[in-house]
């Protein structure tokens, strides 16, 4: 059998217009409908689970207990905002005292995070329950933090095995967090539409996320189904593609500065994707179009605005005289962006979050 040539497949490829890309699909197996959240034993049996540790922070802690209850195993409820080590370390303690064979985070970033770090540290199976929509369910990234710094890990261990989405998990999730986990999603969306490393199939994820968040998160409760599926996209195209510059602001404000995680989005988003349009203007129009605004960075801004999330890093308790260190920080290792990372624009751009300015 005859191969192509890769510069002939190139030489085609262009002719039709389209760019050659790679697609790898992510091996996760997700459930997602109301009442979901009861697969979790059958789920766990089917991975070998019999005594897994039940993961959670402090405000999903009787939901945990109950499941644990059902399972006749363990539960640790001391998860925390950026996976402190620390913190890490006591869930190590407590599962490795147990025999542990697996963890269910159930939660939102900060729960699911804590699951890949043991995951990542024991090889165990995941699995994981979201009650946000911070969509870092379906990736294989981890960020930890440790002696006021934040390193971000990938690897096929850190990918939870199965995830269970169901909407009646979040009928009871203020609005306020709603907003600001929901704006967190759109972000992994907004990215991969100009990622390094983006294609056709994540382009359209993407767009379809950015549309359905948009749609659903000004409406409430009602269309928390909705909200979950567009989080859910965009989780799945966070773990697909790189992220650029506004993932790496917001790890070293959270990081660094201990900044609220999904807060931290809400109010980069709209000044990142400024920064970055004019060398992403085809991402930028699909963006414009998903959110029904006249641009991409104005429609992210309004958007926040109408959901009453913060608008600005002061509001979150970010000194002024931090801004410095955190556009030195941001240009001290390159990494792929589509405008050139510039130190003084990067200055302006934070300068821009910390007062909350709606993007020119």
């Amino acid at each position: 059998m005859k191969c192509w040539p890769s510069r002939a497949v190139t030489a085609w490829v262009s002719r039709v217009g389209i760019t050659p890309f790679i697609f790898a699909g992510i091996p996760t197996r997700v459930l997602f409908g109301d009442g979901k959240l009861a697969a979790t034993k059958p789920e766990a049996a089917r991975l070998g689970m019999k005594r897994p540790l039940v993961i959670t922070g402090r405000q999903q802690s009787g939901l945990g207990r109950d499941i644990a209850a059902n399972l006749g195993t363990i539960h640790f409820d001391g998860a925390r905002m950026h996976t402190p080590t620390d913190v890490t370390d006591q869930a190590m303690k407590l599962g490795g005292g147990q025999g542990i064979d697996g963890t269910i985070a159930i939660g939102g970033g900060s729960a699911i995070g804590l699951g890949k770090a043991v995951a990542f540290r024991t090889g165990l199976p995941q699995i994981a329950v979201p009650t946000t929509f911070a969509g870092s369910e379906m990736t294989d990234i981890l960020g930890e933090t440790s002696a006021g710094g934040k390193t971000t890990r990938r690897g096929a261990s850190i990918q939870p095995e199965t995830v269970i989405y169901d909407p009646q998990l979040l009928a009871s999730l203020p609005q306020g967090l709603a907003a600001t986990s929901g704006m967190n999603s759109m972000a992994h969306a907004v990215e991969a539409l100009y990622a390094v490393d983006g294609n056709p199939i994540v382009s359209l994820l993407a767009e379809e996320g950015i549309r359905a968040l948009a749609t659903a998160l000004p409406r409430g409760e009602p269309a928390r189904a909705e909200a979950l599926y567009g989080a859910w996209l965009c989780g799945t195209v966070l773990g697909s593609v790189a992220m650029a510059l506004h993932h790496k602001l917001c790890h070293l404000l959270g990081g660094t500065f201990d900044l609220p995680h999904s807060e931290t989005h809400a109010v980069i988003l709209p000044h990142a994707t400024a920064y970055n349009a004019p060398a992403a203007n085809g991402a930028m129009v699909r963006i414009a179009k998903a959110l029904d605004a006249g641009t991409a960075a104005q429609g992210l801004f309004d958007l926040a605005k109408s959901l009453g999330t913060p608008l600005s890093l002061q509001e979150l308790g970010m000194s002024e005289e931090g801004l410095d260190k955190v556009a030195d920080m941001a240009v001290a290792h390159p990494y792929p962006n589509p405008r050139p990372l510039d130190r003084i624009a990067i200055r302006q751009l934070l300068d821009n979050a910390f007062h909350g300015r709606r993007p020119s």
